[in-house]
């Protein structure tokens, strides 16, 4: 097991003091930056930095930014979840680190999905029907991957399968959260 134990530091935005969100960060006991090539092929990270070595994901609104001796994560409701979060990318380092013979590290970032391309694929009724108050709005969560093809009621079965299909080279699908 390459990843062991940290240390969680939870705080509030400096910039926004009354934010309904906190951020956090873990701080390593061993380093991980050998792995993070690994963990990047397998999570599809949105950015990669060769040096030094990080690698960011952009999950249900939320970023995680995973470094050799840290681990940053912002949006979040509470300590509680923090540590799910926390504890899923540490079985993940851990996962990919065990298993880095069998795949293919990547140095490079996914390459970003077009808002424009993705509010095409929508009906642009700005029904609120999604939660959202604009399609444009429902796009960008989409984008981001805090929102899926299923969380649009009006699409029709055709523009959902465009969106799945064009949203898949991008790992982002909206559904589930991994944690």
């Amino acid at each position: 097991m390459l990843l062991e134990s940290y240390r969680l530091e939870i705080f509030n935005n400096e910039c926004m003091p009354g934010a309904m969100t906190v951020q956090c960060f873990a701080h390593l006991d061993q380093d991980v930056s050998d792995a993070l090539p690994f963990l990047n092929a397998e999570l599809g990270g949105q950015t990669y930095i060769k040096d030094p070595p990080s690698v960011t994901f952009q999950l249900q609104g939320k970023l995680l930014t995973v470094h050799g001796r840290k681990i940053a994560v912002n949006a979040l409701k509470d300590e509680a979840e923090a540590r799910k979060i926390v504890e899923w990318l540490k079985r993940e380092v851990n996962d990919a680190w065990e298993r880095r013979d069998t795949i293919t590290p990547r140095y490079e970032g996914l390459p970003r999905p077009q808002l424009i391309h993705i509010l095409k694929c929508l009906p642009r009724t700005n029904c609120r029907e999604c939660g959202e108050p604009t399609c444009m709005v429902f796009a960008a969560r989409v984008a981001e991957g805090a929102k899926g093809s299923d969380d649009c009621p009006a699409l029709t079965p055709a523009a959902k399968a465009d969106l799945e299909a064009y949203l898949k080279p991008f790992a982002i699908d909206g559904d589930g959260i991994p944690w």
